[in-house]
């Protein structure tokens, strides 16, 4: 079995990261930022800061370097391209969006559903693009290679 190529994941990963951060504040922070900001003051809550935006930005790279390390993980069974990188950006759109929207916004109400529904259908291209983005950096290590082609 081959050995993932970390050096590659992190380049891949950090350009997914910020692919999946620009995506999010054009969505999040522009085109859904008047109805975040009604939302937080429904709950008595200010405007998003900017440590919290920071964090966000952080969490979103770290989102990033793992969508890559899971396409670079599938790849065997998958085949390398853009296929498997979907497959990896939904996987990791499901782990790290779906299920914990669908807890905290969709069980606590805490946000108005419509906004929740939105965010959620969104990140979904969010994550798929981003990988795409970072999958395309991936590539296996040059002893990897040379060891798959001796295999052949």
């Amino acid at each position: 079995m081959e050995r993932i190529n970390l050096g590659r994941v992190v380049l891949g990963g950090i350009v997914a990261g910020i692919v999946g951060n620009i995506l999010g504040f054009l969505i999040d922070g522009v085109i859904l930022a008047p109805r975040w900001a009604a939302a937080m003051q429904a709950l008595g809550k200010t405007d998003f800061t900017t440590n919290q935006i920071i964090a966000f930005n952080v969490i979103g790279l770290a989102n990033g370097i793992f969508a890559v390390w899971l396409y670079a993980a599938i790849r065997p069974r998958y085949g390398a391209g853009p296929k498997t990188a979907i497959i990896a950006g939904i996987a990791t759109w499901v782990a790290g969006v779906l299920l914990p929207n669908a807890g905290l916004m969709g069980v606590t109400g805490l946000f108005p559903s419509d906004l929740a529904t939105i965010s959620t259908l969104a990140g979904v291209v969010v994550a798929v693009v981003a990988t795409l983005a970072g999958a395309a950096l991936y590539t296996e290590s040059a002893e990897s290679a040379r060891s798959m082609s001796a295999r052949a």
